[in-house]
């Protein structure tokens, strides 16, 4: 089994978002940086190159290994801007229920504008899954 690829880096969030060629996405994930550190508290790290991460949580990955991810993050993509939702999305569809225009899987939602979706169901979305993250993985 191979090692996990996408680890912290010492990169500047600043000049990777100041470098996101799409202006409305650039826009987007600067906006959306400045309310993750203000629901998480932490400043973000960029996770391999093109992940911004906030705070981290430590789990068992398949090989028994303690790993490390962002207990919450978002990604600037070519595509969508994906924001990491890491309990998911199916505890909680009273907060899904009216978000707006986006996609989910697993852990992802995927939004092509932050203007697509409620801002108010968002902020209740981000800050149920940054107040679980820290319950289940006794993250401060």
């Amino acid at each position: 089994m191979s090692e996990l690829q996408t680890l912290p880096t010492d990169a500047s969030v600043e000049e990777f978002l100041a470098a996101v060629p799409h202006a409305g996405r650039r826009a987007d994930g600067i906006e959306l940086d400045a309310l993750l550190r203000a629901r998480t508290g932490c400043d973000p790290v960029m996770w391999g190159p093109s992940i911004v991460g906030y705070d981290r949580y430590t789990y068992v990955n398949t090989t028994k290994k303690p790993a490390y991810w962002p207990i919450i993050g978002f990604s600037p993509r070519k595509a969508n801007l994906t924001l990491y939702i890491m309990p998911g999305f199916a505890e909680r569809p009273d907060l899904m229920d009216g978000l707006g225009k986006c996609k989910t899987s697993v852990s992802c939602l995927y939004l092509n504008r932050l203007a697509d979706v409620d801002r108010e169901k968002l902020t209740a979305l981000i800050d149920w899954s940054i107040a679980t993250m820290r319950e289940r993985y006794g993250v401060s």
